[in-house]
């Protein structure tokens, strides 16, 4: 029996191992042919620009638009501000280690908020003169145009945060908008086809949620991005005022805050002494 069995087994698994063979090969060239197809997704970011209307591709391209000037201001006014630091910096060690004014603005670079406020004061100063002027002292005079050159450099630093603003707070409504007339042009397709199967309303329904975090997406970096340009610019302007302060202290005294401080109080422990 066992010598039967052994002379039979090899005779009959030959078409078993055939049939094998070829079953793998039609599923290796099944899978292949699969991965080979492009699976396109009838959902998605795609399906709404080419399922929309003129209405909510031009609301989506407004959100885009917004994005993109969001960043922009954010990227730029860092910049800005940055620069602004570098140059405080220079000028506390340039501008006040002069033998002059005069010599302490042309050290100053080109361009530099420090040196439109020094050109300004110093102007100021050297042309006190005329009928209407002489009804302001010098100290006024002097004081109030060193405060017009600052608020100009404020002005500057703000420039592009009420952009911002209004990013932040109009960009989730108009992202409601979109969803609320993608839902309301898929709800009308779907009655017009007669299909209220819960695969022909999700697809267009999610899709018109989309524009809602689009929407979120886009106020929320420029909310952020509007606190903090604000924040820092506090800190610019901190800069800013000190050295307006100093300078009209040198304008009128020729000492700097600290010099005079220094000057007291010799002159307090001269007198204890």
């Amino acid at each position: 029996m066992f010598q039967f069995q052994s002379r039979a087994t090899p005779r009959a698994r030959g078409p078993m191992v055939s049939m094998a063979v070829v079953s793998m090969i039609a599923a290796f060239a099944s899978l292949s042919a699969h991965a080979a197809s492009t699976v396109t997704n009838p959902y998605g970011l795609q399906a709404l620009w080419e399922g929309g209307d003129m209405i909510a591709r031009g609301t989506l391209l407004i959100l885009v638009v917004m994005s993109m000037g969001s960043w922009y201001i954010i990227v730029a006014k860092l910049l800005e501000q940055a620069k602004v630091l570098r140059r405080a910096r220079a000028a506390e060690k340039k501008f006040w280690n002069a033998a002059s004014l005069s010599e302490g603005v042309r050290s100053l670079e080109a361009g530099s908020p420090f040196r439109y406020i020094a050109e300004t004061g110093l102007s100021a100063r050297d042309h006190h003169k005329g009928a209407m002027l002489d009804q302001a002292d010098l100290n006024t005079w002097v004081a109030s145009a060193i405060e017009r050159a600052m608020t100009g450099v404020s002005n500057r630093l703000q420039d592009g945060l009420s952009f911002l603003g209004t990013v932040g707070s109009t960009a989730p409504f108009v992202g409601l908008f979109g969803t609320v007339w993608g839902i309301y042009h898929a709800l009308t397709a779907i009655g017009i086809a007669g299909q209220a199967s819960i695969d022909k309303v999700a697809g267009p329904v999610g899709e018109a949620l989309i524009m809602t975090a689009i929407g979120l997406a886009v106020a929320v970096p420029a909310v952020l991005g509007y606190n903090w340009l604000v924040r820092r610019n506090k800190a610019v302007m901190e800069r800013v005022r000190d050295f307006g302060s100093e300078l009209h202290n040198v304008l009128l005294t020729g000492k700097t805050t600290a010099t005079a401080v220094v000057a007291t109080r010799t002159s307090q422990v001269a007198r204890v002494g």
